[in-house]
């Protein structure tokens, strides 16, 4: 898979929590990629990751989804690559990951940050690559792959404490 992953950190207060972010970012990135095996073309595929706050998180879910909340990771699809631009890069599309959301998760998982910072970005480049978990039969698709990525990072399954949670 060739291409170009930008990282874009618009909260600044991910480099004070979290230096290596955009590394971390960048190879979770690159490791769903590989695994999701986009439709790249010729020119290659790039993606974009946002680092950003709940705040920007709020308001993109509100406007995009309709739910005027904060999220943990949001993920927008590109169009397909017109024919006209055969050989051109196609883009992927860009992962939006709120720096508030991921640190209280984190945090109330027992997890380092950057573990969930790269199972959020893996579930958003995912998402890109066209893994959904609205309709039947599809979460649990989704999460083998997440687990099956993941685990090929050094990153403990994010679903093993969900799961062996008492049903209540």
């Amino acid at each position: 898979m060739s291409g170009r992953i930008i990282v874009s950190i618009e909260a600044p207060e991910w480099r004070k929590v979290q230096p290596d972010a955009e590394d971390v970012a960048r190879r979770a990135a690159r490791a769903a990629l590989r695994e999701g095996r986009p439709d790249t073309g010729p020119g290659g595929t790039e993606l974009g990751i946002v680092l950003a706050d709940d705040e920007t998180l709020r308001r993109l879910n509100r406007d995009y989804r309709g739910h005027d909340r904060p999220t943990n990771v949001l993920a927008f699809e590109q169009s397909p690559p017109a024919a006209s631009n055969a050989g051109a890069c196609h883009l992927l599309g860009d992962v939006f990951v709120s720096l508030g959301a991921a640190a209280r998760e984190a945090a109330e998982q027992n997890k380092r940050l950057a573990d969930h910072l790269t199972h959020l970005v893996v579930h958003g480049v995912l998402h890109l690559c066209g893994d959904g978990h609205e309709a039947p039969g599809e979460a649990a698709g989704m999460e083998a792959r997440e687990r099956f990525i993941l685990a090929r990072l050094g990153v403990a399954d994010p679903y093993e404490a969900i799961d062996a949670a008492p049903a209540g």
